[in-house]
Parts: structure tokens; C-alpha cells; sequence
């Protein structure tokens, strides 16, 4: 059974109240749960004690019987200090593609070349 320890969703609409639960990973977000096992609420200020809670001994059981966390809840771990850091992948989203790229360089000629006759006229 593929074990996940993940956030199943509650409180109202534009008020949301998150519970962290272990799960098959089969089932749905909300759904069934083997274990409830604390809360995250992200309305609360960050420094707040109360925004995350979670009994850590029950999930160091879960991890070790397997359990993947996802990413939400290994960040919560490592700020815990229960998982080591690991290094994040920047996928580099904002980059523009190829040919925004090459308009881009296209654009940057023209202007060099409109402004070339321009600095030639004024050196003479």
C-alpha cells in the first residue's frame, strides 16, 4: 500500500483549515484516513505556535514504515528538524523560451542601429 502523509482540506470557503493526515495515496484528498495526525492553519502569522501542529512521534512511525510526505509537509519536517534539508530545484519557470528570446535580441539590433547613425552625426 503506497503510504502518504498529506493535507486533507476543511473549513469554509475562503477559510481554509488543513488536518495532516497519513493515507493511502490512492485515496481522495479529502477522503478516507488511516490517522489523523495534527493541523495547519494558514491564516495564522508564520511565527505563530499555532499554525502548524503535528505529534511528531506518529510521524516518525509513519516515515518509518514508509509513508512519503509531500512536498507542504517536508517543508513543515525540516523546519521541525525531523528530515534534513534537501536542495530545491529552481526549474527556472520565468525564463522566456526561445522566441521571446530571439525578439528580444532582434528588438535590442534595431535600436542599436537606430541609435548608431545618431551617435555617428553627433561625433562629427
Amino acid at each position: 500500500m503506497a503510504m502518504k502523509i498529506r493535507l486533507a482540506r476543511g473549513g469554509s470557503k475562503k477559510r481554509p483549515f488543513y488536518s495532516i493526515v497519513a493515507t493511502d495515496s490512492r485515496m481522495p484528498r479529502d477522503g478516507r484516513f488511516l490517522e489523523k495526525l495534527g493541523t495547519y492553519n494558514p491564516l495564522l502569522a508564520k511565527d505563530s505556535e499555532e499554525r502548524v501542529k503535528m505529534d511528531m512521534e506518529r510521524v516518525k512511525y509513519w516515515l518509518e514504515k514508509g509513508a512519503q510526505p509531500t512536498d507542504r509537509i517536508t517543508r513543515f519536517l525540516e523546519a521541525a528538524g525531523v528530515v534534513a534539508k534537501t536542495e530545491r530545484k529552481n526549474m527556472k519557470k520565468a525564463v522566456p523560451g526561445k522566441k521571446a528570446t530571439e525578439r528580444a535580441e532582434q528588438k535590442a539590433a534595431k535600436e542599436a542601429e537606430a541609435n548608431a547613425p545618431a551617435e555617428e552625426a553627433s561625433a562629427e
